[in-house]
């Protein structure tokens, strides 16, 4: 009887070693420490999403399950994330995030920041900014950091000249010179690559323009050198800025396999910054 229950528990205590291991005879991080960290992330979906997403087996190897929500627009992520239904945003700049959280009156703090994604003009009626006609109808962005960048864009051409061509604050108010007289159309930045054809040039957000399926290298008419100072970033709520699991996250997206994704994905459409 004692051999029996000697042979059980041997068994017993085999099946379990063998449950724990993969087939490369290494435990995983669940088999071995626990529960995954479950971490809500809103990101827009290109190419923000497409990052997390690639990455999905990385985070699992820290410990950290996440769940990507995707946005359409620049307003709810932040929103969403101080009412505690994201724990972490993915989506924007940090004077956009500046700007905005100082209008509505939220309490973010970035904790790492990934790739840059450069601002263009587009046309489908113009192969070159020279071709602009006088009096050409320009869509911006109609958020106040987006608008400025747009400025700032066709102020590095020479297109127009503002009071302080380094301030990311800029208005139509301050533009001193315009050569052509460019007629600018505010509009939510979404909504530009989708109307940009029916006037003569709009300026696009990168994520925009390639979800829209346009290459911002190939094929704007204008695009931003690579001194930009409008780094994508990763943001919680403040007094979260410590959380072990969020650095970790942090950690994954400043990895090598986020850069050689970033690098091979987008072929320089967009550039990583870690």
């Amino acid at each position: 009887m004692k051999k029996r229950i000697l042979l059980s528990l041997t068994l017993a205590a085999l099946l379990v070693f063998t449950a724990c291991t993969n087939n490369g005879g290494e435990k995983t991080f669940v088999e071995s420490q626990g529960e995954l960290e479950k971490v809500v992330i809103g990101v827009s979906p290109t190419p923000h999403g497409e990052i997390v997403e690639a990455l999905q087996l990385d985070f699992e190897a820290v410990g950290i399950e996440v769940e990507i929500v995707t946005f359409d627009d620049y307003v709810q992520p932040n929103l969403a994330l101080d009412d505690g239904d994201l724990d972490i945003n993915y989506f924007q700049h940090k004077p956009y995030l500046d700007t905005f959280s100082s209008e509505h009156g939220l309490d973010l703090e970035v904790i790492g920041q990934v790739h840059v994604e450069p601002l263009a003009l587009y046309s489908e009626k113009y192969e070159s900014v020279e071709d602009l006609p006088n009096g050409a109808e320009i869509l911006i962005p109609d958020d106040p950091t987006n608008g400025a960048r747009a400025l700032l864009l066709l102020e590095s051409k020479g297109l127009i000249k503002l009071k302080d061509p380094t301030d990311l604050n800029a208005t139509e108010a301050d533009i001193t010179t315009n050569l052509k007289n460019l007629k600018f159309t505010a509009l939510d930045a979404a909504n530009i690559a989708r109307t940009y054809t029916d006037v003569d040039g709009g300026i696009i957000n990168a994520n925009f323009a390639i979800d829209a399926g346009l290459n911002p290298t190939e094929d704007s008419i204008l695009i931003e050198g690579d001194q930009s100072p409008y780094a994508n970033v990763v943001v919680v709520r403040a007094g979260e800025e410590n959380n072990e699991t969020y650095l970790k996250f942090m950690e994954i997206l400043n990895s090598d396999a986020a850069r050689e994704f970033i690098e091979t994905k987008y072929e320089g459409t967009i550039k990583p910054v870690f």
